[in-house]
C-alpha cells in the first residue's frame, strides 16, 4: 500500500484571497489552495524548482488538506493608486503622500488557527519541508511545522479538511489563473473530508 510522508503546519491566522475578489468591501478567505498556490509553496520549500523547466507544474507535493477553527472578521485599511501624489526628481518618481478621502476599509474573513497537511512521496522531501515555515498567501500569516507523519494514503484521507483536486475545465470549476504558466486558467474539484471546521 502506498505511503505518504506528511508535514503538518499550524498557525494563528491564514487568509487566501479568492481570485474573483477585486477590492471587494467584504471578502472571506478561500478554503482551498489552487495549483499556483501549491506550486508557490513548493518553490519556497525547494528553491531548486525555480528554473524555467519546472514552471506550471507541482512536482513534490502530492496531496494536501486544509482545516481551521473558524473565521474572524478583521478590518484592513487600503487606498487607491490614484490617491498618491508623485514628485519628479532627477528623472525618478517618488510617492509623497496620499489623500485621506481615498482610503477604504475592507472587511476580511480570516481563518483562525489553520492546519495545513502537505503530503510527499519520500521522507527526504518531507524532512526538508519540516525544517521551514510557509504561508498560505500573505507573508504575514506564517504557518509553522509541528509534526512529521508517515501515513498510508487511506489514512491520509481520514484527515478532516478541504482539498482541491486539480482537474480540467470539463471536470471542475475555474479557480483562477496560473501565474507560473502564462496566466492559464486553473480548474479543480473541491473535496470535503469529514468536518473541516475544527471545534
Amino acid at each position: 500500500m502506498e505511503k505518504y510522508y506528511v508535514v503538518k503546519y499550524s498557525g494563528q491566522f491564514g487568509f487566501i484571497k479568492p481570485w474573483t475578489a477585486v477590492r471587494d468591501s467584504e471578502t472571506f478567505s478561500q478554503q482551498f489552495l489552487t495549483p499556483s498556490i501549491v506550486e508557490g509553496i513548493e518553490k519556497k520549500l525547494f528553491p531548486e524548482l525555480l528554473g524555467e523547466e519546472f514552471k506550471g507544474k507541482v512536482h513534490k507535493i502530492k496531496r494536501y488538506r486544509l482545516n481551521y477553527q473558524g473565521l474572524d472578521i478583521q478590518q484592513e485599511k487600503t487606498w487607491s493608486k490614484g490617491g498618491f501624489k508623485y514628485a519628479k526628481k532627477k528623472d525618478t518618481l517618488s510617492r509623497t503622500y496620499y489623500q485621506a478621502d481615498n482610503i477604504s476599509i475592507l472587511n476580511r474573513g480570516i481563518m483562525l488557527n489553520p492546519d495545513l497537511y502537505l503530503a510527499f512521496e519520500n521522507k527526504e522531501d518531507a524532512s526538508i519541508a519540516f525544517m521551514q515555515t510557509i504561508c498560505l498567501c500573505r507573508n504575514e500569516d506564517l504557518l509553522f511545522p509541528v509534526e512529521l507523519l508517515e501515513l498510508y494514503t487511506t489514512t491520509f484521507d481520514e484527515i478532516e479538511g478541504f482539498e482541491l483536486i486539480f482537474t480540467n475545465a470539463e471536470n471542475g470549476f475555474k479557480v483562477g489563473h496560473n501565474r507560473y504558466d502564462n496566466a492559464s486558467e486553473m480548474f479543480g474539484e473541491l473535496k470535503v473530508f469529514g468536518n473541516p471546521i475544527r471545534s
